[in-house]
């Protein structure tokens, strides 16, 4: 048996700091936010997830691929990741039931990865240091012109991805004789959440995030959701006044991850870069209104800023997550009105906060 050689591979911070790898055979170069989670499983539904567009992602996880991919357990229609940094990749899925490897996923995909990187040293630097561009190739060892291109890159700060990731065009899903009728606006919302919905009886419609209040209002929805999704909500001045002009029709509205930041921007509150972000499936949360603990799945970059709650009395703190203390949810004092910094539908990850599905679905019933 002749021993395959595996090729040099490089990544390179926009700190100048670099580590060298080997090809997975996913080849090419590709750019934009470097960030680590901190998850033992679910790569499949994190690479997925349209969170992650525009992120090279590095798996603390030392060993990806091994069970494969399996069609039920994606959050979007493709692998949504710009990149992939890991210490070892399996070629093979050992899972019967997978209907394919990783490695050919991701050249679907056209998607690069690269292996043999010491993971444990690259997330202590960003746990550090912070979350940065950074550009990893398998194409070029060349720092000079790596590093011209990695210049060009735009930062995460202020930058607007939604619109990359959200549905072109509205569809419905669930029981259509439901009473219960969820009108959610896609800024890049996971399949999983909207499971959550149909689990419990729901009829969800789907809008475009550029959809109008008027345009769902004409669906004659009992509740509004607003989903996950990627990039600076700040810089999404459109959207947070569409959540205003939601808000303002007085209907239960729940809001997840970018939902709860939009929210959160639509009634004064700001929001600010994090210097390495969440991500994982173990982060502790404590609800303040019930005094009780919960381990989350959690995948932002960006959080709601403690001063600007205080000087909004309407705005009341509803979980702070333990680890730093950052603002976990929240809620309005005068309205059916609330949202969460994390993934409570939990894909992946534990399923503690999936009672909030249930509270949102208890709202809507005491006012249809």
């Amino acid at each position: 048996m002749i021993e395959q050689r595996l090729q040099p591979a490089l990544l390179l911070l926009e700190d100048g700091t670099v580590f060298h790898g080997t090809t997975t055979g996913c080849d090419g170069t590709s750019w934009g936010e470097i960030c680590f989670n901190t998850g033992m499983t679910g790569y499949q539904e994190i690479f997925t997830d349209p969170s992650y567009f525009g992120q090279i992602l590095v798996m603390a996880s030392p060993h990806i691929g091994n069970y494969g991919m399996h069609q039920d357990e994606s959050e979007s229609a493709q692998i949504q990741i710009a990149g992939l940094v890991c210490r070892s990749f399996s070629d093979f899925a050992s899972r019967p039931s997978a209907h394919s490897d990783l490695k050919s996923a991701l050249n679907q995909a056209g998607k690069v990865a690269i292996q043999g990187i010491d993971t444990r040293a690259l997330v202590r630097h960003l746990r550090d240091h912070g979350s940065m561009n950074a550009i990893l190739s398998t194409e070029t060892l060349d720092l000079e012109s790596l590093r011209a291109q990695l210049r060009e890159v735009p930062s995460m700060d202020g930058l607007e991805l939604a619109s990359r990731v959200s549905t072109r065009e509205a569809y419905e899903l669930g029981d259509p004789n439901s009473p219960v009728r969820i009108a959610a606006i896609d800024y890049g919302m996971k399949r999983s959440i909207a499971q959550q919905w149909v689990q419990r009886g729901a009829l969800v419609k789907v809008f475009p995030m550029n959809a109008t209040a008027a345009e769902m209002e004409a669906w004659n929805p009992n509740a509004y959701f607003l989903s996950n999704g990627p990039g600076d909500p700040a810089a999404m001045a459109e959207n947070i006044d569409q959540v205003r002009s939601v808000q303002v029709l007085g209907k239960p509205l729940f809001g997840i991850c970018l939902g709860h930041q939009l929210l959160a921007l639509a009634n004064g509150l700001s929001t600010v870069k994090m210097h390495h972000g969440h991500r994982g499936i173990n982060h502790p949360v404590l609800n303040l209104e019930r005094g009780q603990g919960e381990i989350t799945s959690q995948n932002h970059g960006f959080v709601v800023t403690h001063d600007s709650l205080e000087a909004h009395p309407e705005v009341i703190l509803t979980h702070r997550h333990l680890n730093d203390g950052t603002i976990a949810g929240i809620r309005l004092k005068d309205r059916p009105v609330f949202s969460v910094q994390y993934h409570p539908e939990a894909g992946p990850g534990p399923r503690d906060s999936r009672y909030l599905f249930d509270q949102f679905i208890a709202l809507i019933s005491q006012a249809v």
